[in-house]
């Protein structure tokens, strides 16, 4: 006998990032108070390693007030993630303190951090084979290129993420959403074959918006003054030999991640590919390829609003527009590429056997008997 089974109502989700985030801001909330006491490693003012450049927008903060200022958001962010494992709770104030997530989030993940995170990330893997080819990169380490201003950074987008995955997780509580998938009767949008298509276009523009840095990048290593002036290139080549190859690796490394993002549309993406031994033939996990992209969209986006930052307050020519513009539109390259790695996680877990969305008819049927 053949019968069609209804969706399991949704399951309770654990509340688990509402407790992390809370943590991670009683911690760094505490971080922030001992630096105001004399405790060494406050990472931004005079202990930068590139105190002239400005590259951070907290550049000419110092332990005290600083310390201070970061003690109360610790606090404030530990309340509001305490706010949000209530989603009904704690009348106006917890109402505010909710709405705060966001914001709050953001500011951690894309405006603290600055565009030596992507650099110490572009630049390690080089780092690391360097001593196995005898590369002269003076002296430069893989240590240089994490100070722990920059590994600061990195602690400070984990909570911005903590809060995140909170105010969703929250969100999602609030509207009864499946347990399983985290989709509700409002997420059409996450379906399937919606997120197919959207995350096909997310895809192109992804590997389209970085071909311009990579231009400019390649020809300036082969003595071409794409965007720039001769004189730029020779006294860049004379105050730091070596530079324009060194941007030529950065811009193969971009050129190298847009063959990867396509991936995400392409079979090779989901399946490994018979030239990988040991793993030929067998289903790439997901998160496999979703983490990765997920942080590369972030250090991209921060990267890019960096070079946005310098753009407003005056300090590039417009003569020299190769030296800066094609990096101004890195916020969209990062968007393109969050965009397209969540559309591919929402493809590839297909429809939701516990609460029927994104399933066809034919899916329901539970079967013969």
């Amino acid at each position: 006998m053949t019968t069609i089974t209804s969706p399991s109502p949704p399951a309770r989700r654990p509340a688990w990032p509402g407790h992390a985030a809370a943590l991670w801001s009683l911690g760094y909330g505490a971080l922030g108070l001992s630096w105001v006491f004399g405790a060494p490693g406050f990472p931004w003012g005079r202990s930068d390693p590139d105190p002239d450049r400005v590259l951070s927008v907290l550049a000419g903060a110092a332990p005290d007030p600083g310390g201070w200022w970061i003690a109360a958001f610790g606090v404030l962010s530990m309340l509001t993630a305490l706010a949000l494992l209530r989603p009904n709770g704690h009348g106006p104030l917890g109402r505010v303190l909710r709405f705060l997530a966001w914001p709050m989030a953001v500011l951690l993940i894309l405006v603290i951090p600055d565009s030596r995170l992507m650099m110490g990330v572009a630049y390690t893997p080089l780092l690391l084979v360097a001593p196995l080819f005898d590369l002269d990169l003076g002296g430069t380490t893989v240590a240089d290129a994490w100070p722990w201003p920059v590994c600061n950074q990195l602690l400070c987008v984990l909570g911005g993420l903590l809060l995140a995955a909170a105010a969703l997780d929250r969100r999602r509580r609030r509207h009864d959403a499946c347990g399983t998938c985290g989709r509700t009767d409002r997420d059409g949008w996450t379906l399937p074959a919606m997120a197919a298509r959207w995350g096909r276009v997310a895809v192109y523009v992804a590997i389209a918006v970085p071909l311009v840095y990579c231009a400019t990048r390649w020809s300036w290593a082969l003595g071409i003054p794409l965007g720039v002036s001769r004189e730029f290139l020779d006294e860049g080549a004379k105050d730091t030999p070596g530079i324009w190859l060194a941007g030529a690796y950065l811009a193969t490394f971009g050129a190298c991640g847009g063959l990867l993002t396509l991936g995400l549309i392409q079979h090779w993406g989901e399946v490994f590919p018979r030239w990988i031994p040991g793993l030929r033939g067998r289903r790439v996990p997901p998160l496999l390829a979703v983490i990765p992209a997920g942080f590369v969209a972030i250090i991209i986006t921060v990267a890019g609003l960096t070079y946005v930052r310098w753009t407003v307050a005056g300090r590039f020519a417009l003569a020299e527009w190769g030296a800066w513009l094609p990096e101004t539109f890195w916020p969209l390259w990062g968007a393109a590429l969050a965009a397209a790695a969540l559309a591919y996680r929402l493809r590839r877990s297909g429809g939701c056997r516990r609460c029927g969305r994104g399933l066809d008819r034919a899916d329901a049927v539970a079967g013969t008997g």
